[in-house]
């Protein structure tokens, strides 16, 4: 069993990393965004609340998100374990999750946390494309797609998003640090808590993560 919890701000790498440590260990890397869309096309009941919040530009609530989460955990693909990719960014998300995993008697192996110097996530958000239909991410070095500008999955136009700029990108890194700074002391208390060097290149932050996550 492998199950393993991805946390950093935009821009750490969390998502290229979780694909790769997905892809080696055959479990799925799950993030909420992710399951969002899913649940909103399956028009489950969840779904269709979740929508409800989203078309309207609001953050979906924890009490609900939870309970996306933990429905996605029961699916069978998650039997020999998961990556959570972004999930959760809350006190409130990290207790639910644990309360989850105790009830599934599944605990989590180890919480990595990529922790990152901001003219490094300037630099790389820069570079980041997400496709203007599906909102599949790539980025122009790490992660390009196969065609110039098109998505991979869907064909559609790759476009750079408005909260890319790096005024906005630091703003937004001063606002994850001070929120998820609780969840990382919760963690590091429980001893799960792993830091990473997501400054460092991609190539040496995945050797990092494999040896962390047991990948050989």
């Amino acid at each position: 069993m492998s199950r393993f919890v991805f946390l950093g701000p935009p821009g750490a790498g969390k998502g290229t990393q979780a694909a790769v440590v997905s892809e080696k260990l055959k479990i799925p890397a799950i993030a909420t965004g992710a399951i969002f869309r899913a649940a909103i096309g399956k028009e489950s009941s969840l779904g269709r609340q979740v929508a409800q919040f989203v078309n309207s530009g609001l953050l979906v609530p924890d009490k609900l998100t939870n309970a996306i989460v933990a429905e996605r955990l029961k699916e069978k693909d998650c039997k020999k374990g998961f990556i959570l990719d972004g999930y959760p960014r809350s006190l409130v998300q990290a207790k639910a999750l644990d309360a989850f995993l105790v009830k599934e008697k599944t605990p989590l192996d180890a919480v990595l946390y990529f922790k990152v110097v901001a003219n490094v996530v300037v630099e790389r958000m820069g570079k980041r494309r997400v496709c203007s239909q599906c909102g599949t991410t790539y980025n122009l070095v790490s992660q390009p797609p196969k065609r110039d500008g098109k998505c991979d999955k869907c064909g559609a136009a790759l476009i750079a998003r408005a909260d890319d700029e790096p005024a906005a990108i630091r703003k937004r890194l001063e606002v994850y640090e001070k929120t998820t700074q609780p969840l990382l002391q919760y963690y590091e208390k429980k001893s799960v808590l792993k830091i990473c060097d997501a400054s460092l290149p991609v190539q040496d932050v995945a050797k990092e993560v494999m040896q962390i996550c047991g990948v050989k």
